[in-house]
């Protein structure tokens, strides 16, 4: 059994994670930790948790000795964190997943610059995997840090990188139209994200500057052998999950759907979470929800001369908690589906 601690469980994401992790059956949750909960046992923060073994399990703060029992740290903490305390828990050995920013890039100054805090642990950036199975599995199997990526960049990339490697998209910006559910914004109290502020309402957020913007394009230019210039502008649903993006890509010539299919079918032949819908099929979130799966479908625009790309996924899971998961039975040697095999929930 894998023993595992999570530090910064109190979040959406920490809870989805215990959630999760509590039905892995190769993992022992060993530790939890949050300051503003120490004293409490998960149950009491997460109700879904009563009468699950894992519920019963204090909170602790991070500096507790439980730690020291570890050999896998989640890390659901804001930036700025993670790269102050991965460091010493991989001197001692163990093995680090952060679901936060801090080891997403290569560059410490594209960090620094969209993040406005000085990286802590720099020197680690080398070696961090970012966290995209579906791009960087066989790196994933041997690192002992990796990057989780955050949700809007994971439907993104999922959706564009087939065509990105194919050299079927031309130079020029990719635009990305992008919708999250309200948990995506975290747990702690905003006023403009009250009940009444929220329901009934659609508006857009981060234009121009939102975070993921860079996170987007380091990782799309890897995959096209060259720069990638996205428009990003992510939108609120008045939903607790789930994501939608929708992405415009200038072709470099002329394709039918059907070849656009089995382009998509060919990229993630045996990937088990990543769906390509046939025509007329198109993705919803009602069809990924509380699942590790992102459906994906493309359509040609001869018009414009567009690649419409559609992606869905939901942004607690796949997004985050499910795909943590997913790199942790990577880094382990497990099985990559194990804990992560139910199915959604419908309606």
């Amino acid at each position: 059994m894998v023993k595992a601690g999570i530090i910064g469980v109190n979040g959406y994401t920490g809870g989805e994670l215990v959630r999760l992790l509590a039905g892995h059956p190769r993992v022992e949750i060993v530790a939890a930790s949050s300051r503003s909960q120490a004293g409490r046992r998960l149950a009491e923060i997460f109700p879904s948790l009563r009468g699950v073994a894992a519920g019963d399990l204090p909170v602790v703060p991070p500096e507790d000795p439980a730690f020291s029992g570890c050999e896998l740290l989640f890390l659901c903490t804001p930036h700025g964190v993670a790269a102050r305390l991965a460091p010493e828990f991989l001197r001692r050995g163990g093995k680090v997943i952060d679901l936060g920013a801090d080891f997403r890039f290569r560059s410490a100054e594209l960090y620094e610059q969209w993040y406005k805090v000085t990286h802590a642990a720099p020197s680690l950036l080398a070696e961090a995997v970012y966290g995209l199975p579906e791009l960087h599995r066989e790196e994933i199997k041997k690192a002992r840090l990796v990057g989780n990526p955050g949700c809007y960049p994971t439907a993104t990339l999922l959706g564009m990188a087939p065509l990105l490697k194919a050299g079927l998209v031309k130079e020029g910006p990719v635009i990305i139209d992008a919708k999250s559910g309200v948990s995506g914004a975290g747990r702690t109290p905003r006023d403009d994200l009250h009940y009444a502020e929220m329901y009934g309402d659609f508006r857009a957020y981060g234009l121009t500057g939102h975070r993921h913007t860079p996170e987007i394009e380091e990782e799309a230019g890897r995959v096209a052998g060259r720069e990638v210039r996205v428009i990003f502008t992510p939108h609120l649903l008045p939903v607790s999950r789930g994501l939608f993006a929708t992405i415009y890509l200038p072709a470099a010539r002329s394709l039918s759907n059907a070849e656009l299919f089995e382009i998509y079918q060919d990229f993630y032949t045996g990937e088990p979470f990543v769906l390509p819908l046939p025509e007329p099929f198109l993705p919803q979130t009602k069809g990924v929800l509380f699942t590790n799966r992102c459906q994906v479908a493309a359509r040609f625009d001869p018009r414009t001369g567009q690649i419409i790309v559609l992606s869905a996924l939901d942004n607690m899971v796949k997004g985050a908690a499910g795909q943590a998961v997913q790199n942790m039975n990577l880094l382990y040697g497990f099985d990559e589906t194990l804990g992560l095999e139910t199915p959604g929930i419908w309606p």
